[in-house]
């Protein structure tokens, strides 16, 4: 059995970040996470400008990994209507392969424990956690934060109420080389979903689309799917046929689930997509998870440095993630919604490119101000 003050589920953006916050501090940190570093995730690679200074904070050198700066939004509908948006904020384009990895250098320099593995059960008991992981190791803490994703079979075990629900959302990623401008982010529509376009660092192009699983399965394989269903919107067309694949094959994850999750369960804090997950559309997922550490880390150092109860804790952390996240995430199911009912989202795509304030409205909705 190994003693430690905190034990962070998953070593993802959400759960390095967190544990570089509180090492930081001088607290004992366990990260338990089953992949290596460093690997490639299903993830739209844009993050706004409004955790930059959070991560400066945390001493995380992402100019050394020359991330694109995007300062624009290119909207386009599938049947060719377009706008230009300029971003209040910005952002900067860096794939989870270099930003995840660079993040877990940092957690290794300072101190953190990162244990290769799988946690199998998370048991509370006299105030206390007591987390087992594949092979029968079991580790003890007064906190745990989860970060272990969008789904795991950690869900299951905890009973949450969004896993027992079938989700019909897909999501494929891969990385080209080609033409794309670096200050854009494109966000362009097809029948049942959406394609996020952006350039990451090296040059290289982040295409990453969300597909219904009803639309998809009419379909041999993912080349037909793009032919036959992407490539009706022509912006879109253009991008895939003018770029060469880098990976061998796509990344895909499917089980996408938008549902509401509880920000606590079974006292466990639960952190970026552990959390709720907000619709690709809205294009804010990795900044909420990075934000969402931030609140867990500084809850938690309050809990542990001055002795609160658990109760208070627990109430401080899910009224400050609703405050932060509740509108955002009530947006992205909303538009989530939406895409399921085709005529429906050409309507509301079309209004939205002849009155670009709602564009505004949401990007206004789905972003935060900068957070240090």
């Amino acid at each position: 059995m190994v003693n430690t003050e905190i034990v962070i589920i998953g070593g993802g953006l959400a759960g390095l970040t967190a544990g570089i916050h509180l090492s930081q501090k001088g607290f004992a940190v366990v990260i338990i996470e089953k992949n290596e570093y460093p690997k490639h995730k299903v993830c739209g690679e844009y993050i706004s400008n409004e955790v930059k200074p959070y991560l400066e904070s945390l001493g995380i050198p992402i100019q050394n990994a020359h991330p694109t700066s995007i300062t624009q939004l290119e909207f386009a509908t599938l049947y060719g209507a377009s706008l230009h948006q300029k971003l209040p904020l910005g952002g900067f384009g860096i794939s989870r392969y270099t930003l995840d990895h660079m993040l877990y250098q940092k957690a290794i320099e300072n101190g953190c424990n990162i244990i290769k593995n799988t946690v199998e059960t998370c048991v509370f008991k006299e105030d206390q956690f007591f987390v087992t992981t594949q092979n029968q190791e079991i580790y003890t803490a007064k906190i745990v934060l989860g970060a272990f994703g969008k789904r795991a079979n950690l869900d299951y075990y905890l009973h949450r109420t969004f896993i027992q629900k079938q989700s019909p959302w897909l999501a494929v990623k891969n990385h080209f080389q080609g033409n794309f401008p670096d200050d854009v982010v494109g966000l362009y529509h097809f029948k049942g979903g959406y394609c996020g376009v952006s350039k990451v660092e090296n040059g290289r192009i982040n295409i990453c689309y969300i597909a219904h699983y009803k639309d998809f399965k009419l379909y041999k394989n993912l080349d037909d799917f793009e032919k036959g269903v992407l490539f009706k919107n022509q912006k879109l067309k253009h991008i895939f046929e003018t770029s060469v694949p880098v990976f061998e094959k796509p990344l895909t994850i499917s089980q996408i689930s938008f549902e509401k999750k509880e920000p606590v369960s079974a006292h466990i804090l639960m952190i970026g997509d552990t959390a709720g997950l907000i619709h690709p559309l809205c294009g804010n997922g990795m900044a909420m998870a990075i934000h969402s550490a931030k609140i867990a880390a500084e809850a938690s150092i309050d809990f542990l440095q001055y002795k609160s109860s658990r109760a208070t804790l627990e109430l401080a952390y899910t009224e400050t993630w609703n405050i932060n996240f509740k509108a955002r995430l009530r947006m992205g199911r909303s538009l989530s919604a939406i895409l399921e009912q085709p005529i429906l989202t050409l309507i509301v795509l079309q209004v939205a490119v002849l009155f670009p304030f709602i564009i505004k409205q949401i990007i206004k909705r789905t972003h935060g101000t900068p957070i240090s």
